[in-house]
């Protein structure tokens, strides 16, 4: 069976003594910096364009975008001004830095095996530096991604989330198309790796020795100790079958939010030729399918999560979707366009949604279809038709590359 990897980099693969490692970077790009602006206004403005960064949790632009917009403005440089200095940085100071971390034989030796046995291996490493950085500390790992072949890299000009966030975990999945086959976390911060994945379902292995996981609340497949011990905990994850069970509202919150991100991720680089292009006659193409996701929410999952929140147990009218493709005329309509429209009205659902208690969620409504349901039942519902959507665009966007003509 095929598992999906999630594995991070500092002090799992890497060994890297964080809080050193920080002090040897910031005085470094300081100094790479100081002819423009002063190293300890620097130092302060790049920590807290970082906690901006921690602190996001829309899908709403970048990672990047979101450091860009606390970074430059406060510092009063222009972008255009200090980027190519920054660039220069990273490709020739901070490779210098490698002798402040070591590579981890044993994390060598399970990338290796994991590969050999045809897993997806993701670097789930907290996406805040640059890709060329990110890229550069896996080399400093001997892990080098042009040999292995590594099925995700994460980075700040492309992610939308951050540790700790569990979206940050779904839009891994969710721009891998949500594999259907089991997923797992490998991580050394039990606040950073484990917990979040463990809200959103995933299995876990934390890579600790000394202290013991804190509640009984974990994953059936969890489990903890040396590194050299995920290979024997990862056989018996092939043993098993299933893939996230949407039975909490962290689970469904980072999901919901997770989709639009990784639509923006999945159709980046799609000409705009090919958003209108059907890879058969009777099956949507990619601007259909967001068009489909974007009026479903605003007239369908909006409108049903407010009468459930302003309304006692309201009767909720199931609403037949499919004909609106052709009635509509989604086909004609422009594909980006219709993302932004999405994006804004899922962050409309996920600010009402955010704030809830677990008494909240549990409001009841009765749907025509379903029966007696709740409002957690529901957005598990919208949960997993993001999901089946995401997997389409995905497909869609593979066939129609294959065969860009037809």
């Amino acid at each position: 069976m095929t598992l999906t990897i999630l594995i991070d980099l500092d002090d799992t693969l890497l060994i890297n003594n964080a809080n050193l490692f920080q002090e040897i970077y910031l005085k470094a790009l300081a100094e790479h910096l100081k002819a423009y602006i002063p190293p300890e206004k620097l130092i302060s403005q790049l920590l807290s364009a970082t906690r901006a960064m921690y602190k996001k949790k829309t899908p709403q632009g970048t990672l990047k975008e979101t450091f860009d917009a606390h970074f430059y403005p406060a510092l009063g440089v222009s972008p255009s001004l200090l980027q190519p200095l920054i660039d220069e940085f990273y490709t020739q100071i901070f490779p210098t830095l490698s002798c402040y971390t070591q590579p981890r034989l044993e994390a060598i030796d399970l990338i290796q095996t994991a590969l050999s046995h045809g897993h997806r291996v993701v670097i789930a490493t907290n996406p805040l530096f640059p890709r060329v950085a990110i890229l550069e500390r896996l080399r400093w790992a001997n892990l080098p991604p042009d040999t292995y072949p590594f099925t995700l890299i994460p980075d700040y000009e492309t992610f939308h989330f951050c540790k700790p966030h569990p979206a940050f975990l779904a839009e891994i999945l969710a721009t891998l198309r949500w594999p259907e086959d089991p997923a797992v976390m490998i991580g050394n911060s039990l606040d950073e790796d484990i917990l979040p994945a463990e809200a959103l379902g995933l299995p876990t292995y934390w890579v600790n020795e000394t202290f013991q996981f804190p509640t009984d609340q974990r994953h059936p497949l969890s489990s903890q100790g040396p590194l050299s011990g995920v290979g024997a905990w990862l056989s018996t994850i092939e043993d098993n079958t299933g893939g996230i069970e949407l039975k909490t509202p962290a689970a469904i919150l980072a999901i919901l939010a997770a989709t639009p991100a990784a639509i923006e991720n999945l159709t980046r680089d799609l000409p705009p030729v090919l958003w209108m292009v059907r890879p058969a006659p009777q099956e949507w193409a990619v601007n259909e399918i967001i068009c489909h996701l974007r009026d479903v929410d605003a007239e369908v999952n909006l409108p049903r999560l407010s009468a459930i929140l302003s309304s006692d147990n309201p009767f909720i009218a199931g609403i037949d979707t499919d004909n609106w493709a052709e009635a509509r005329n989604y086909h004609a309509q422009d594909g980006t366009e219709a993302l932004r429209s999405f994006m804004a009205t899922r962050m409309l659902i996920l600010n009402q949604l955010e704030p809830l208690t677990p008494n909240d969620w549990q409001r009841t409504a009765r749907h025509a279809i379903f029966g007696h349901t709740s409002l957690q039942e529901l957005m598990g519902f919208v949960a997993t038709h993001d999901q089946t959507h995401i997997r389409q665009i995905g497909n869609t966007i593979y066939q129609v590359r294959m065969s860009p003509s037809d």
